[in-house]
């Protein structure tokens, strides 16, 4: 027997039928840091290649922290950044915490939240509208002569701190330290083109492609200074790197590797049981695609993956157009011709349906998921159930961090 640890909180016991093995993979090495405040304020008071903080900035600046989506623990983060700022004598009203979503009407998902209310008065808070032309403002051309747009909080502002969670290079979506810039607070049609299916290729040059693209639009921003979040398990922080850019993206990229890379992959099992552990905002589509195409490295053919997660977003529309196709070719090509939004993980979970059948524990109303063409799983109990019928089962945690040979 395992246990498997999804959501924010929760956990499941599993075993395989008759007491057979049950691989366990996905746990990082090292051990989260326990007061992720005390080592932001240690990370940019002695940062990497790069002087302190509090050095680069003066009282009247206007200070942007850019908190990239799904980094861990990105408020805890902002708010240790934010009085430090005004300790180095950033006048408060100069500071804006920037994101790109903000859950109306919940305070839990306000990036302010936990600074003292003295304070948090007077920082400001803007939720980037990309579609919102007056939010945009136009940078530079890059190299080829592709204009750019961002968010016009960035391109005003005398001093930008990214505030990000690092990843794999190889994963869906993820453009190194930058893309929590560039194409996280840019125009829709940018964020489609680097949503493109071409990026799936792990080592492909169309990716390349973008990643240099995003690192172009940061040195036009003058972006120097970075706060990158390494993720350890459950989504919770490992390890805090700030500093200069190119050290901190080497630095990343390897500890990363060292953390993730797991060692020579269980033999192919019928059953994979993927987890997405962490907060609410982990709990999201891109997280589920790249869960279900690292578990498709594991699963047999013609064998099933559940994964169990507390995603509770209804789908995009990438997502809800898989359902109405027969075949992959016929999938992937309505997201080439449509691109949605939500293309990267609408192509991933297509291409699990063709491997084989999909399970979901979630936070979804059952109808929902069956419309999907996945199968809705009700409770831990069923999945436990669905355990005992296979053989050989493979569980996978942290299946969205997780590197597989």
């Amino acid at each position: 027997m395992a246990t498997l640890r999804y959501g924010k909180d929760a956990h499941i016991e599993l075993e395989a039928a008759g007491g057979g093995p049950i691989e366990l993979l996905g746990i990082p090495r090292g051990r989260p840091i326990e007061n992720v405040a005390e080592a932001v304020a240690r990370a940019i008071d002695e940062p990497l290649d790069y002087p302190p903080l509090r050095r680069a900035t003066t009282p009247g600046d206007r200070v942007v922290l850019a908190l990239a989506p799904g980094a861990p623990r990105a408020a805890e983060t902002a708010a240790v950044v934010v009085r430090k700022l005004v300790q180095a004598g950033v006048h408060p009203d100069g500071i804006t915490l920037l994101c790109t979503e903000v859950e109306e009407g919940d305070d839990a998902g306000d990036p302010r939240r936990l600074l003292e209310p003295g304070l948090r008065e007077h920082i400001g808070a803007h939720i980037h509208d990309p579609g919102n032309r007056a939010d945009l403002a136009y940078l530079a051309a890059t190299e080829s002569g592709r204009p750019i747009l961002i968010s016009r909080v960035l391109h005003e502002a005398d001093l930008v701190v990214p505030i990000g969670g690092v990843l794999d290079m190889a994963a869906a979506g993820y453009f190194g330290i930058h893309g929590g810039i560039f194409p996280a607070f840019a125009d829709d049609e940018t964020l489609i083109r680097f949503r493109s299916l071409g990026s799936l290729a792990q080592n492909g040059t169309h990716k390349q492609a973008l990643i240099d693209e995003a690192n172009e639009a940061a040195w036009l921003l003058g972006i120097s200074f970075t706060i990158q979040l390494l993720p350890g398990d459950g989504f919770r922080v490992l390890e805090v790197l700030a500093g200069n850019c190119e050290t901190v993206q080497r630095q990343a990229s390897d500890r990363y590797a060292a953390a993730w890379r797991q060692p020579n992959a269980a033999p192919r099992a019928s059953l994979v049981v993927a987890a997405i552990a962490g907060e609410a905002g982990i709990q999201t589509w891109q997280n589920l695609g790249r869960a279900l195409d690292n578990a498709g490295r594991l699963v047999d053919d013609g064998g099933a993956v559940a994964v169990c997660c507390e995603l509770h977003d209804p789908p995009g529309p990438g997502v809800r157009a898989i359902a109405n196709t027969r075949s992959r070719q016929a999938r992937i090509h309505a997201l080439r011709r449509q691109k949605p939004i939500d293309a990267l993980p609408a192509a991933q979970i297509a291409r699990a349906l063709d491997r084989g059948s999909v399970y979901l524990l979630s936070r979804l109303e059952p109808d929902s998921v069956e419309n999907l063409d996945m199968v809705p799983i009700a409770n831990p109990t069923e999945l436990a159930r669905l355990t005992r019928q296979h053989k050989m089962c493979t569980l996978l945690a942290n299946a969205s961090c997780a590197i597989l040979e």
